[in-house]
């Protein structure tokens, strides 16, 4: 084998090596929450036990990104907007469904296709608590939240993957907290 050739094959044999490896929500060392902000914190559970990984047709690809962490941001951004002033809210993530799934029986050209059909809509399951200034229970309890109709809506006009989930905790926060804050 010539000089040039082998020292290509040494480079591509190196390569995955130093290739970063994609990101995935199951990974044990992944953080399972957001860093301490106030008036908001959102941790999460085991995103291996969540329903979008445990029934979804392409495990590999629904593991793939940093989605649970994203739609954590999300959740904190907004309901930071919405509490009232002095009050904090803690919110643990039991369970998310994403909108679509992957449909593997359409062959191996779009099996990381995730399909939107008006029966695989999004849900999510969370546990909260908001608190006054004062340290007083202002409300709490588990809720199962779901966008049935996420199609018949209209897509958001953004192409963000997490539309259908983002705009469903939208929903859910303007109904648990109905006055946006000051």
């Amino acid at each position: 084998m010539k000089a040039p050739s082998m020292l290509l094959l040494l480079a591509l044999a190196a390569l995955p090596a130093v290739a970063p490896a994609a990101r995935s929500v199951t990974d044990p060392d992944a953080p399972r929450a957001l860093p301490e902000q106030d008036p908001v914190s959102v941790s999460w559970e085991d995103p291996a036990q969540f329903s979008d990984l445990r029934y979804s047709g392409n495990r590999w690809e629904a593991a793939h990104g940093d989605w649970v962490a994203e739609l954590a941001r999300h959740l904190q951004k907004n309901a930071a907007k919405r509490l009232p002033e002095g009050a904090r809210m803690e919110v643990t993530i039991t369970d998310i469904q994403r909108a679509g799934r992957y449909e593997p029986w359409r062959g191996p050209n779009l099996d990381h296709v995730r399909f939107m059909r008006d029966h695989y809509p999004p849900r999510m399951e969370l546990k909260f608590r908001i608190t006054g200034a004062d340290g007083r229970v202002l409300a709490e309890g588990e809720r199962k939240l779901h966008d049935v109709s996420y199609l018949q809506r209209g897509a958001p006009l953004d192409s963000d993957a997490l539309r259908y989930e983002k705009r469903m905790i939208d929903d859910w926060l303007r109904k648990e907290l109905p006055s946006p804050a000051a």
